[in-house]
């Protein structure tokens, strides 16, 4: 298929649901990327390898193979090899991305039912724009189209894909996924202050413009109402721990249960970018939902000892809860409320509320969320959404107040010198 009939059919193309990226369970091979008949792809695997080595985390293989596995679809829909791509596949392959619909995912209930398998471009969810936004939260609505920072994440994904490839001697000679070299007005890191660090400007010709995210925070009223629809002290428990010692949702869920200790209102977690084993405070209630979740849990023969996790799930088969378990519970205590926070959310509300604290440090705060750089904690110093509209409708109403006071205009045939001198300037 050439690239001018690819180009024309772009909007009713339809990729195939081939190919899977599947969890090993091995360390050193923590996933496998599958072709449409099951075989392992060799080119994705050496660049498993690589991230490994460059100490790339088991999370991070995963977000980078399924951003592989999503170009393998694609390319098997416009019959291209991926050594044969050109930046014509990467230019379409950032279209498509742009217009198509995010393909449904299977249900575990329902696995191995007959499914389209496909994923069409257009229809009804084409309509369905980003702009929508949650009347609780104010943040946008999961739309059915990819969002600019997944597009953005792909581009530079696959771009790092066939540069390794290409300094191993492998893949196409030009990268599919090139580098922007156009003509700049400026120099690259012109006036850069020797204290800062110097600013990466490479940027790939195919990436979208992100939009620039602002922490969100939950108010202390619709957290109290969304504490209170949660149904087990467990996940009352976790909830307590992520608000009050702003821990990533990972970390928290990976700990075991000698991490905790009540005796010093401290758990013990793993950073997520350093791996760096830190000890962090928590409020003294979140430990006494644990105590009491434990307990329940203990007294349905939970499996209990140091090594065990301490986030499982509440019923039998005992297991360590994941990322998808917690994320579907908080879900459930939000649909009474109609809001969409993330669990992530509850970190920058945990990060809020340390800043507006003025007898805590801004240093402080940043050691507690594992910060690099300071002035990334200072974008919690900046006004939330709540708190924008209270100073405004608080300005409204002051500026209609100062209208409605003011007395009206004399009437027609009286000079206003002669009455701001009867009434010194008053009127």
């Amino acid at each position: 298929m050439c690239s001018e009939t690819r180009r024309a059919d772009l909007a009713g193309l339809v990729v195939p649901d081939v190919g899977r990226l599947i969890s090993t369970g091995s360390e050193a091979e923590p996933y496998r990327l599958l072709d449409a008949a099951g075989e392992v792809i060799g080119t994705a695997t050496l660049f498993f390898e690589e991230l490994h080595a460059c100490d790339r985390s088991s999370a991070t293989i995963r977000s980078y193979g399924h951003d592989l596995l999503r170009w393998w679809r694609f390319l098997a829909a416009v019959d291209v090899g991926w050594e044969r791509a050109t930046p014509a596949e990467g230019r379409d392959f950032a279209r498509w991305m742009k217009i198509a619909d995010k393909p449904r995912r299977e249900h575990w209930r329902r696995r191995g039912e007959k499914v389209s398998g496909t994923t069409p471009v257009g229809g009804n969810a084409a309509k369905s724009g980003h702009w929508m936004v949650n009347e609780v939260t104010g943040k946008p609505r999961q739309g059915q189209k990819f969002s600019p920072a997944t597009r953005a994440h792909a581009e530079t994904v696959l771009r790092a894909f066939y540069d390794f490839q290409m300094s191993i001697g492998a893949g196409p000679v030009v990268n599919p996924f090139p580098v922007d070299r156009s003509p700049r007005a400026f120099r690259s890191n012109a006036h850069h202050d020797p204290h800062d660090p110097f600013r990466n400007e490479r940027k790939g010709r195919y990436r979208p413009k992100v939009p620039k995210r602002i922490p969100k925070r939950i108010p202390d009223d619709r957290f109290n109402e969304l504490f209170a629809a949660l149904s087990s002290n467990r996940d009352r428990a976790m909830l307590a721990f992520w608000v009050s010692t702003g821990a990533r949702a990972d970390e928290l869920l990976s700990m075991s249960q000698q991490c905790a200790d009540p005796g010093q209102q401290l758990i013990t977690v793993t950073r997520k970018g350093t791996r760096e084993v830190q000890q962090l405070p928590a409020s003294p209630d979140a430990f006494v939902w644990l105590r009491i979740y434990q307990e329940e849990a203990w007294g349905k023969d939970a499996p209990r000892g140091g090594d065990h996790p301490l986030w499982m799930t509440l019923r039998r088969p005992w297991r360590q809860l994941s990322y998808s378990g917690a994320r579907a519970m908080f879900s459930r205590a939000q649909s009474m409320l109609g809001s969409n926070w993330t669990i992530h959310n509850l970190r920058h509300t945990a990060a809020f509320r340390m800043t507006s604290d003025p007898d805590m440090p801004l240093s402080d705060v940043q050691w507690i969320l594992g910060h690099a750089h300071l002035t990334t904690t200072q974008l919690y110093l900046t006004p939330s959404r709540d708190e924008v509209f209270a100073h405004v409708r608080a300005h409204h109403a002051r500026y209609t107040g100062n209208t409605q006071s003011m007395p009206a205009p004399p009437a027609p045939g009286y000079n206003p010198a002669v009455l701001d001198v009867l009434f010194g300037g008053r009127r």
